[in-house]
């Protein structure tokens, strides 16, 4: 077992949702060594995602799949700290945000924090467009958050002061570009919206727009142009699914 010493007892709780991320989920738990409980939450791994998870020391609750925003709640009611700092099995802590929120746990009076997460496409670091900065609420006290949304959108959300911390959060949800193309066709699925035409044909070009324009896209080069290049396809995909009924 790996583990670097809690906060104190019972304080913070990391939770992870995972399901066949053998690959990844020791990284993940590394990264929040410092929390003092690490709960896996596992919806049917068939490789060996539970064994490396218990081998490093976390605490593993297998569970069935009900979806993204009743899965997360699920590892909130899971967690048994003051305070939860909610991740994907893609996701890591680097070492400014776990100093950052080990200064903040136990001794502030909100109630969640923001961090920033910032996505790497393919092995690219990208630092513009939808990648950076990736606002998301993901350290809260138990008692007063819970996730909302509509899968896969989920939204962490919190009943009282929000505060944001340093650091960021480094996600790397993509393994190679056929993946990328199966989350797309899988997530539009779930997220197909009726529209008009307008919609198919406005907002892909407004995301891209957006992406590479407004929020400097195109200063990540290729990586950049691609990664936002998909957005809008996901865009585009979402709407004429919803539309067309073709799911």
């Amino acid at each position: 077992m790996e583990w670097r010493g809690g906060i104190g007892p019972g304080v913070l709780s990391a939770v992870i949702i995972a399901k066949n991320e053998a690959d990844r989920i020791e990284a993940a738990i590394r990264s929040v060594a410092f929390a003092d409980e690490v709960v896996v939450l596992d919806s049917g791994s068939e490789d060996d995602t539970v064994a490396r998870a218990v081998a490093l020391g976390a605490r593993v609750v297998c569970t069935d799949w009900p979806g993204f925003v009743a899965q997360k709640n699920r590892a909130l009611q899971a967690a048994a700290g003051e305070w939860v700092l909610s991740l994907d099995a893609d996701e890591r802590v680097d070492e400014a945000l776990a100093t950052a929120i080990i200064a903040v746990v136990g001794s502030s009076d909100a109630d969640g924090f923001v961090v920033n997460r910032r996505t790497f496409w393919l092995g690219h670091r990208l630092a513009h467009g939808h990648a950076w900065p990736d606002p998301r609420v993901r350290l809260v006290r138990a008692a007063r958050a819970r996730w909302v949304g509509h899968d896969p959108h989920d939204l962490l959300a919190v009943d009282g002061r929000v505060g944001t911390l340093t650091g960021e959060l480094l996600h790397d949800p993509y393994r190679s570009l056929a993946e990328h193309l199966a989350t797309i066709d899988r997530y539009t699925r779930l997220d197909a919206r009726r529209g008009s035409v307008v919609d198919v044909l406005v907002r892909p070009v407004w995301h891209l727009f957006r992406a590479l324009v407004l929020r400097r896209g195109l200063l990540d080069g290729w990586p950049g142009v691609a990664f936002a290049g998909l957005g809008a396809f996901y865009t585009f995909l979402k709407w004429t699914r919803g539309h067309l009924d073709l799911r």
